[in-house]
């Protein structure tokens, strides 16, 4: 009997977590909805059938691609290739800096590491916006604005991917490194063939947390930016609108392009992702 019992527990906690979960996912899928509903309409359409509130204001009575259409003539899709430049840019360099230092800090000891680390730990803490104006006089000092290498280099050293990786490596098994010693190899051999190999997790979500820093950025690339070929994304679409006019349908498609290719990532290398956050915490 008790073993009866134990079996229908899981089963009845199934039954009452699936309905919640999926309840879950419809709510926060609604304003996704709405938004893709909006950019299939026309504009004058889109608040109307918010009055009274139905199923409508997410089924579009007729589907226009004109606010797409729009997107391509008004150039924000070159926006958007230029945010793609920059965040894959900033992962490529991101990842090596950012797993070299994490690699110091768990490999290698030396004084005051505890409090580099903890440092680093405080820095991803602080909001970007307190430092962007100060970090802006940097560059236009040394005339780095209106580049590529402006939008890229603030993002290439990220706290958070640091203490990530740094997490990771601690998991790694000493006596792997002590074989590598043992055999002779230097400390970059070690970080290149013992802890690279078993980190693809970790570097995933790394690059990720990179890639979106970038991605998300607006105010750095408004402030550093005034070359209209290298507007990124986010900028583009806040172009769309102004104090006397805007058009929604648009904004809602070039939201809908900029939230497509992250979340393609994110479903992409999901179990990665999450699979590094739970191992990142066992030492």
């Amino acid at each position: 009997m008790a073993t009866i019992c134990n079996q229908a527990r899981p089963a009845t906690r199934r039954y009452i977590l699936a309905p919640l979960t999926l309840l879950v996912a419809l709510i926060f899928a609604l304003p996704v909805l709405w938004m893709l509903a909006g950019s299939l309409r026309a504009p004058n359409e889109i608040l109307s059938t918010l009055s009274p509130l139905g199923w409508r204001a997410l089924v579009p009575s007729e589907i226009r691609l004109d606010a797409y259409m729009n997107l391509w003539h008004s150039g924000f899709l070159m926006a958007v290739l230029n945010s793609l430049i920059v965040a894959l840019g900033t992962v490529a360099i991101g990842l090596v800096i950012c797993a070299l230092a994490a690699f110091a800090l768990s490999a290698i000891p030396f004084p005051g590491q505890t409090a580099i680390f903890g440092i680093i730990v405080l820095s991803f803490m602080i909001p970007f916006d307190a430092v962007a104006i100060p970090l802006f006089r940097v560059f236009r000092a040394v005339d780095l604005h209106n580049t590529f290498l402006a939008l890229i280099l603030p993002g290439i050293g990220n706290g958070l991917a640091i203490f990530l990786l740094r997490q990771f490596f601690l998991g790694i098994p000493k006596q792997l490194v002590e074989a590598a010693r043992i055999d002779g190899a230097s400390l970059f051999k070690i970080f290149w063939y013992v802890y690279l190999p078993l980190s693809r997790p970790a570097l995933i979500s790394a690059g990720i947390i990179l890639f979106m820093f970038q991605w998300q950025a607006y105010l750095w690339p408004l402030i550093i930016i005034s070359d209209p070929s290298l507007r990124v994304g986010p900028v583009a679409l806040a172009q769309f609108s102004n104090q006397f006019d805007f058009d929604l349908s648009q904004l809602f498609a070039g939201a809908m392009v900029l939230s497509v290719i992250p979340a393609l990532l994110l479903l992409r290398f999901q179990r990665y992702f999450v699979g590094s956050l739970a191992t990142s915490g066992i030492k």
